[in-house]
Formats: C-alpha cells, structure tokens, sequence
C-alpha cells in the first residue's frame, strides 16, 4: 500500500533537492555581514526561474507595494509567487520577518495607523492583503519565517498570512508544497467605530492537492490558525508538529477530504480547537474522509482515510479572540467538532480541559443552492443541510472536559437529524487515570461500538442540541436560540496575544542549498 501522499509529496521534493546542484541561488538582505543581490522579496522572486533557490536574510521586510494574479485583482499580496519549484527559506525562522505594516513603523506594530489596508478597489473601503500567495504554482516550499498583519479588508479574499492558493474556481488547481518552520500571527484587530478588521487565516490551502505542513505556528486569527478546504476528496495533506492558539478556530477545514493526516499536534487556548465541516462555500461539499476508490487506508487500515491522531487539544475556553463572520459562532469550550463531516477518524488523541465539550459530531446547517452532498429544504425552504456520518471516534483519552457545567457538557457528544446513513462508532475511548469517558447520548460506547457500515436513525439528542445552539447563538427558527441552562462565556474584549519567544528555528537552513555566497558549501 503507497503511503500518503501528502507526505510522498514532501519526501519526493526532499530527494529532488539532489538534481538542484545547478539552480540559482538568490540571495535578499543581509547575512552574516555579506549582502544579497536583492532587497526585497518580491524582486527576488521576480528575477528567479522555477526550481530556483531564494534565501532571505534576517530582517523586518515591511510591505508597501502589492501584486495580484492576472485578472484577480480581489486577492493581493505583499509577496506573490506565480512560479513553480522556487524554494523560499528563511535563515532564521524568528529574525525574517515578512510584515504586513507600514515602513517606518515598528515590527508588527499593533497601532492602528502603521496597518497598510492594501489597494481601495471597493467604494467601502480598502480591499486588505495577503502576505505570502503562491498562486496556482506547482511544488513551492516556504520556510522558516514568521508573517504578521495582513490584514481583511472590503469585497476580497484576504487577510491570509501564508496561502497556497489554487484559485477558488471548485476545481483543484495546485499540486505539492512544503510549509515549515513558519509563525503566522496578527497584532491589530480593529475595535472601535465599527472597525472589525482582522488577519482572517494563519497557513493556508484551498483547491490544492498534496503538501505538508511542519513544525509551523500560529495564533490569533478571526477565522482559524490553519485551514485546508476545497480540495474535495483529493487533499492528500499532512499536517505535523503545528501549534494553534488564541483563534476563533485552531483549525478549519471545509469540504477537505481523502487522504488527509494531522498528527502529532498542539490546538490550545482557541474558542474552539479544531473544526472540520461541510458546507456551501470553498466548494464542492461534503467533507468526506472517506479514501477515494473505495481503497484502506494504510493508517486505519479501514476505508476511513482522514485521520486525526497523536494530537493535543486542550483548554480551549476562550471567547475573548478575534471573530469576523461565520468562526465568530464556534462553539466555545470546544476541543474539537465535526460539523456534517463524514467517515472521519479520530484516534489516539489525549482532549482535556475543554469546557464545553472534548468533542462534538454535528450537523451543518446551512443556506442553498448548490447543497452538493446535502439535503435542500431539510430546515425550512432555501435551507440546506450537512448531516454527519460515518465517523470513528477510538482510544482517546480524556480529562477534564465539560467544567461549564451545562447539560450534555462533558467528554462527547453527538446528534445527528436524518435516518439510514452509515453509524459513527465510538470505541476504546477511556478517561485519564481509567474509568469511563461521559457522553451524550450515555454509553455511545455500548450502544455504537463498530462503524460496520450499518444504517442508524436519527438522534436528536434534544438537550445536547439546545446546549450547541445556544453556545453558538445559532436558531434553527426565527426566534433566538434558548439557552434554558443559562450563558455560556462571551466575549468580553479581544485579547491579542504576542509571539511566544524563541520558536525553534531550522537547524540549519543551509541544508540541501546549492553553493552560494551565504552557504558555501553544500549541506
């Protein structure tokens, strides 16, 4: 059985870097009292030819120009790269630091007055920027750096920090990359006058198909830290060694399925760790974790080939975040959700401190046309709705969960609205220090131990159901949602949190270079 793609894509590109003896090496700011050819680096990336090398010395490269894909003036960038196999690295991962503020202003400064809003194509108001955007270009690695203040604006798609982006069209356009040793995170976040301007995502793919992301950080993000959506069942992505914190969502990942691995990491401190979902939007729906050609995974060794293993995801309490659009509902308290998504796995995980809930499957209520893998009308006319199914919850270990209190709070719970489609399971999940883990409905573990495939009926679960809406102040009528238990935590002020210090760096960011004044021997 071949492994995962999203890794091949990586190990395969690590063993090209064999045949890049004769790539150029292009060399931005200063390093080691020695000058590169280029001060910025966009003029860098314009000079270089695919496979090309661009190293970036240690510096605060402010953005005061932009660039836009041909004929996409709604998404710009403070650096965009078109190109494919350029390798973009960082020499020190916390010193290159590409930033969205002002020249002349301090480092990603939090005043309002040092934000650079980008081009003002809309009547409303400046459109924002993204920071790095490689754009439908093949195979392009971006490393050990940190990106900061790229802000949303009006009318576009921005305030990303870093986006692999294959151009929103529902198709898959992009193939391959590397991310690691990045730090994306925001300062600012508007508050007053009716100012709500954010950095909406961290590190991001959309319609892209195979890549890693390793050892990045991220924090403080009105939508989520990380995102992969709309790349239907062909994701093929593995995310490794992350840390999320101080988002409205750790995590998020629409309509992003198949073979996709985020393992071995860090979700804390956001309003809700980790989310996974359907909808209408960065389409085609559903999500569905299922392995594309009816194959096994060589993971699960089940037809199941999403997973989600070996992470952390806890305490994550806190309103007090960013929040633009439809994030700011995210349940808080939450460890992780699964809203519409289906044929998931989750295994292996450790889920502790989380008020709410340590885990939740859910339906994603949402509006249509198109409602590709939905059912229209199901709520209500020009409704569409994601229910969830299929998905296998086993060996997790959890502590600590449901301290709010309300009913249903606690370890895992699950409601799903519609008959006849295949059963979650929920197996070998045990409480810290032994015991039985708490869920809602009781004894998911005695009454759905296998995912054999086997239809299930509806499971209302009314009073969970009531919990969940009102935690995301969510209606599913005309009227507000009822909260008979009383509120959950709100959002009192936005706390911006700074940078932790001293993220660990590439150890050496010469490795697999070709020759070249700042490394002059190949590593």
């Amino acid at each position: 059985m071949r492994r995962f793609v999203g890794l091949a894509v990586a190990v395969v590109a690590m063993g090209s870097l064999a045949s890049t003896a004769s790539a150029r090496v292009l060399l931005v700011g200063k390093y080691r009292g020695m000058a590169g050819q280029f001060k910025t680096i966009q003029a860098a990336v314009d000079a270089a030819k695919p496979n090309d090398w661009i190293l970036i010395g240690p510096g605060d490269y402010k953005t005061s120009t932009w660039r836009t894909p041909k004929a996409k003036l709604t998404v710009p960038a403070g650096v965009l790269i078109t190109k494919p196999g350029l390798y973009l690295r960082g020499m020190n991962r916390n010193t290159v630091i590409v930033d969205g503020t002002k020249p002349g202003s301090a480092r990603c400064s939090r005043a309002k007055g040092a934000q650079n809003f980008g081009g003002r194509y809309y009547p409303k108001g400046p459109i924002g920027l993204n920071g790095i955007e490689v754009w439908k270009a093949n195979s392009v690695w971006v490393q050990n750096l940190t990106v900061c203040n790229f802000l949303s604006g009006q009318g576009g798609s921005t305030g990303n920090e870093v986006w692999w982006n294959g151009g929103g069209s529902g198709r898959v356009t992009g193939h391959g990359f590397l991310g690691s040793y990045l730090t994306a995170t925001s300062t600012y976040y508007g508050q007053t006058n009716g100012d709500r301007t954010a950095a909406t995502y961290g590190i991001f793919s959309s319609n892209w198909s195979g890549g890693t992301f390793s050892r990045d950080y991220a924090s403080n993000f009105s939508d989520s830290g990380f995102y992969i959506g709309a790349c239907k069942q062909v994701c093929n992505q593995t995310v490794d060694h992350i840390r999320a914190q101080y988002s409205s969502l750790g995590y998020s990942g629409s309509n992003s399925g198949g073979q996709l691995v985020v393992k071995n990491s860090e979700f804390d401190h956001n309003k809700d760790g980790f989310d996974t979902n359907s909808q209408n939007g960065d389409n085609p729906p559903p999500q569905n974790g299922a392995c594309p050609g009816n194959r096994l995974s060589p993971i699960t060794h089940t037809r199941s080939c999403w997973v989600f293993m070996n992470n952390r995801v806890h305490d994550n309490n806190n309103p007090n975040v960013p929040q633009v659009g439809a994030s700011g509902s995210a349940p808080v308290g939450t460890g992780m959700s699964i809203s519409g998504g289906r044929f998931d796995t989750v295994m292996n995980n450790t889920f502790k401190n989380n008020g709410s809930w340590g885990l939740i499957l859910i339906p994603f209520p949402d509006k249509g046309p198109p409602c590709t893998g939905g059912t229209m009308n199901s709520l209500g006319a020009g409704t569409c709705l994601y229910d969830d199914w299929g998905d296998a919850i086993q060996n997790n270990t959890f502590s600590g969960n449901g301290t709010f209190g309300h009913p249903s709070n606690g370890d895992i719970a699950w409601l799903n609205f519609e008959n006849g489609h295949p059963t979650p399971c929920f197996r070998g999940n045990k409480a810290q220090g032994g015991g039985a883990v708490t869920t809602s409905p009781a004894s998911l573990q005695q009454t759905n131990p296998r995912c054999d495939g086997s239809s299930v009926a509806a499971n209302g679960n009314g009073q969970f159901l009531n919990e969940v809406l009102c935690n995301t102040q969510v209606s599913l009528t005309s009227g507000p949602p009822s909260c008979p238990s009383g509120q959950y935590p709100r959002r009192a002020r936005v706390v911006m949190h700074p940078l932790p210090k001293g993220l660990p760096t590439m150890p050496n960011p010469c490795r697999g270079v070709p020759a070249n004044p700042w490394c002059p021997r190949r590593r």
